[in-house]
């Protein structure tokens, strides 16, 4: 039998299991910024959380349902829409970096930090007044 066109790795995880994983690491990406997790679990959670920082960006009330669905509690839901997509309206996509950092010392697994491209300290209204007054010196 041939793997063609299966995407995703499986983790030695059954699929509510997988899916699990993922939200949690999510969950505890959106709560502190930043994560760090394995490689292939890294790269799993970028695209995931990417999609939720795209339907949260769009803010309406039909996206805020599918992301309450798609994360494991509402307060962080309401987080990621109410706090974090407004800070991220400049950019498109590529919302999150993956960083290769060290390997782990029990079992030499290749770890990643995931985190936030765009600096989430920084207020959005601040960072689109100082484009309009550099644009209006020029």
């Amino acid at each position: 039998m041939h793997r063609h066109g299966y995407k995703g790795t499986k983790f030695h995880r059954e699929r509510d299991q997988r899916e699990a994983l993922i939200q949690s690491l999510a969950e505890a990406l959106i709560i502190h910024g930043s994560i760090e997790t394995t490689l292939p679990k890294a790269k799993a959670v970028a695209p995931y959380v990417e999609r939720l920082i795209t339907k949260a960006k769009r803010g309406d009330l039909h996206s805020r349902r599918q992301i309450i669905a798609d994360l494991q509690t509402i307060a962080t839901a309401h987080r990621l829409v109410d706090e974090i997509a407004p800070k991220l309206t400049g950019r498109t996509s590529g919302h999150l970096r993956i960083e290769r950092t060290v390997s782990r010392r029990g079992d030499n697994a290749k770890l990643a930090r995931v985190s936030f491209v765009d600096s989430l300290t920084d207020a959005p209204v601040a960072k689109a007044a100082a484009v309009v007054t550099e644009k209006e010196t020029k």
